[in-house]
């Protein structure tokens, strides 16, 4: 494994370590004993999920590979549901790895995004989704899971 004292300590009170432990209400899509699904709640394009492993990792440099292998099983799963449920010409796959490499919250997550021709994302800070638009979104996708 690469050297380990560059890599900061994972902080427990980010905003995924507290959607985990039930602290904070999201709209959940999938979950098992390994990762969760839900909306985002700051979209990029409707039917944006995010898949966050339970285990906590600050990011992929030092995430468990077990882990990350699970988590990609879901990934997959989710990115052919949102392209299925919002008829998208592709989907869009990000994992940011610290501040420099665009990561906010400091637990692994992974974004799934489907995309459509000459449609541009909207940026991520662009404020936050009405919750029934993100509770009809997760309808539209949990039908094809």
């Amino acid at each position: 494994m690469a050297d380990e004292t560059h890599i900061a300590e994972y902080e427990d009170d980010n905003i995924f370590a507290k959607i985990l432990r039930g602290e904070i209400p999201a709209t959940r899509l999938y979950e098992d004993d390994n990762v969760v699904a839900i909306m985002d709640v700051m979209p990029q394009a409707p039917g944006h999920v995010l898949v966050i492993p339970r285990k906590a990792s600050r990011n992929l440099l030092d995430a468990d590979p077990v882990v990350i292998g699970k988590a990609m099983a879901v990934v997959q799963k989710m990115a052919q549901a949102v392209k299925a449920a919002f008829d998208a010409d592709g989907v869009f796959v990000a994992q940011f790895n610290e501040p420099a490499a665009g990561q906010t919250v400091f637990h692994l997550h992974f974004h799934v995004i489907p995309r459509h021709e000459s449609i541009d994302l909207k940026r991520h800070s662009d404020g936050m989704e009405d919750p029934e638009v993100l509770a009809e979104n997760a309808d539209k996708i949990r039908k094809y899971l």
